[in-house]
């Protein structure tokens, strides 16, 4: 049996779900991946959100001699056997290190992946309803990333995050790249919503603060989408995730998706 199939047989185990889901609920955004079940920012766990119908989050570093990977700390020192900063090694130095190994044994053969490979998977579940978050952790690469999902027709499926929230310039190059690409405002709570919402170069407001019914309807009444990160949906949080839900946020991105969907299947059925 492959670390995958041993993976989905531990993830379906904890939850059961169905393809036809209430097309009400937001979608799920599983940050780094299955962080639980499987090492971060890895093909086997984003394979395996995928195969759930789950979207992901994704970090964006850049190596010493130009190349696209995804991994979230800006050494490979705790998520690898090596050491040093991804912006010092050469991306031939980086795919010889062990990505998998400091989770379980079972992950030992697994890499960090290149941007370019994790694009890659995504088109192969191109018809899944998902979102998938891009954290852009390095400078100048929101180009590169548009274009490399435009290779691979998956621009639509990208959300663009991290630095983009906060630096209007970056999402100005990313939609000077592709007016097809999506980009996101934050407020950091109620006082910033206004701002968030009137950035006219975001597509998406990201929401730091569990918002009102209303200001959610303001979201959608200017056709933009609503996207939920931080510390009141991180957590295992059921109560701010059906207030998320409820208030009709289009997305929750959370250390725990599994759980999550558990909670949002659980109020369906209350209904």
């Amino acid at each position: 049996m492959t670390t995958l199939s041993r993976l989905l047989l531990v993830v379906c185990g904890l939850l059961t779900f169905q393809s036809g889901a209430n097309a009400a609920e937001p979608l799920i955004v599983a940050h780094r991946g299955l962080l639980i079940h499987a090492p971060e920012n890895t093909l086997a766990n984003f394979r395996a959100c995928l195969e759930l119908r789950l979207g992901f989050e994704f970090d964006v570093a850049r190596t010493q001699d130009g190349h696209l990977v995804c991994i979230h700390d800006a050494t490979v020192d705790r998520t690898t056997n090596g050491t040093g900063k991804v912006s010092d090694l050469t991306l031939s130095e980086i795919r010889k290190l062990d990505a998998g190994s400091w989770f379980g044994p079972q992950f030992a053969s697994e890499k960090v992946p290149t941007v370019e490979e994790v694009l890659k998977l995504v088109a192969e579940y191109r018809l899944h309803d998902v979102l998938i978050a891009v954290d852009l952790k390095a400078q100048s690469v929101g180009r590169d990333v548009v274009r490399l999902a435009e290779k691979q027709n998956v621009l639509q499926q990208l959300l663009f995050i991290g630095r983009t929230i906060t630096e209007p310039e970056l999402r100005q190059e990313i939609h000077d790249a592709s007016a097809a690409a999506q980009t996101a405002a934050v407020a950091n709570n109620a006082e910033e919503f206004a701002g968030a919402l009137a950035a006219k170069d975001a597509d998406w407001v990201y929401v730091r603060f569990l918002p009102s019914r209303e200001q959610i309807k303001e979201v959608h009444h200017a056709k933009k989408r609503a996207f939920i990160a931080g510390p009141t949906v991180a957590g295992n949080l059921p109560k701010n995730w059906r207030h998320a839900a409820g208030v009709g946020l289009d997305a929750i991105l959370t250390d725990f998706p599994l759980e999550l969907r558990h909670a949002l299947r659980e109020q369906t059925h209350r209904k």
